[in-house]
């Protein structure tokens, strides 16, 4: 019992969000009639696959690193189960540590579960997950619910995530905090042409409790000082993205996201990149995104006032990014019909300029890069 409560929770929590983006949106009327009266098309569960995957993340004086694992497996045509493992090994000396703590090293390991429910028309996706690191606790709970109408040409995707979080600090076993977020998302693709797809996708996050770091210092005329941060956050996203055939095999793609919330942030991403494939084993993709941020009410390099609430976290200043990134996927052997193997190599350099954070030792902006390194095999089976 206590499992099919948690499920019709989260689905009432799913219904109230999607109610209140419908109702606001410009699009309540088209998507509300797709929902309720087009005919729809034949769902299909995710492919049975095992995945192994290397990451590395490695800039600005952090480097996180570590295995993933995943294996989904379907049962009796109607449900498919998955797992996964993944372990970030962290080392961290950024600008944040070294002008304020001592560097240090750090795992966090996470582990999720999924089901994925075939019903009539309509995939119905539950999962779970839970990662631990020394000083933070995280568990998620979510479902997705995906449909295609008007004959298969658009399909409807909604879903929420509930997440509570468990917060401390090393060295301070008085010290004890807790975060919950509340995530709510609707997205709609629509086949426009045979070889063109487009798609739009809304997103609602709310956050509460403690949103910032115990070991963060913010700058007072020069004097540290405690970061203090509001307890509640809430932020709306809308993204835009398109993919098109130019020609036999070769494709290209575009996005846009805006992301604003309540602490006065607001964020645009624009991606490009084009896709095709070198022989009948080689498939490479090449893409360019750009990020630029505007700073929160309460950020400042060094404020003139202690207020209510201050941070000196450049992730909440303004800065902007851009990232090169290459995608190479070689198809080492394929039966069609019984299995693949694939490799995957995926590389982006994320170069970050920030425009109000300096590096206190030397008085100039702040800026670094960032490399970052996924190789993955997979094999469908």
């Amino acid at each position: 019992m206590a499992a099919t409560d948690a499920v019709l929770q989260l689905l009432r929590h799913l219904g109230r969000g999607l109610r209140a983006l419908l109702q606001a949106g410009p699009f309540a009327g088209l998507i509300g009639g797709a929902l309720s009266s087009a005919p729809a098309g034949a769902a299909t569960l995710p492919e049975d696959k095992a995945e192994a995957m290397y990451h590395l993340y490695d800039g600005g004086g952090v480097e996180a690193s570590g295995p993933s694992l995943l294996v989904r497996k379907s049962l009796f045509d109607k449900v498919s189960l998955s797992g996964t493992y993944y372990v970030d090994m962290v080392s961290n000396a950024s600008i944040d540590v070294v002008t304020t703590a001592s560097p240090f090293k750090e795992t966090r390991t996470e582990y999720g579960l999924a089901a994925d429910y075939l019903y009539r028309d309509a995939l119905i996706s539950l999962s779970a997950s839970t990662s631990d690191e020394p000083d933070y606790k995280a568990d998620g709970v979510s479902i997705d619910v995906s449909q295609e109408v008007f004959g298969g040409m658009t399909t409807v995707n909604m879903g929420f995530t509930r997440g509570n979080d468990k917060v401390g600090k090393k060295g301070d076993f008085g010290f004890f905090d807790y975060a919950k977020h509340w995530r709510y998302r609707l997205g709609v693709t629509q086949i426009l042409t045979p070889r063109w797809l487009a798609s739009l996708g809304l997103e609602a996050v709310s956050d509460e409790g403690f949103l910032g770091s115990p070991y963060r210092a913010a700058r007072v005329f020069g004097a540290a000082v405690p970061e203090r941060n509001p307890r509640t956050r809430s932020s709306r996203s809308i993204k835009l993205s398109t993919i098109a055939e130019v020609r036999p095999r070769t494709s290209v793609h575009a996005e846009y996201r805006y992301f604003y919330d309540t602490w006065d942030i607001k964020a645009h991403t624009f991606q490009t990149g084009a896709s095709g494939y070198v022989g009948e084993s080689f498939q490479i993709d090449g893409y360019v995104r750009y990020y630029k941020q505007s700073k929160a009410l309460f950020y400042s390099d060094n404020a003139a006032v202690d207020t209510t609430y201050i941070s000196r976290n450049r992730q909440l200043g303004s800065f902007n990014s851009l990232t090169p990134g290459a995608r190479v996927t070689y198809v080492y052997k394929q039966v069609p019909g019984q299995y693949e193997i694939k490799g995957h190599l995926n590389y982006e350099l994320i170069q970050f300029k920030f425009k109000d954070f300096t590096d206190i030792r030397t008085g100039q902006l702040y800026e670094h890069n960032a490399h970052v390194l996924q190789l993955l095999v997979t094999a469908t089976f």
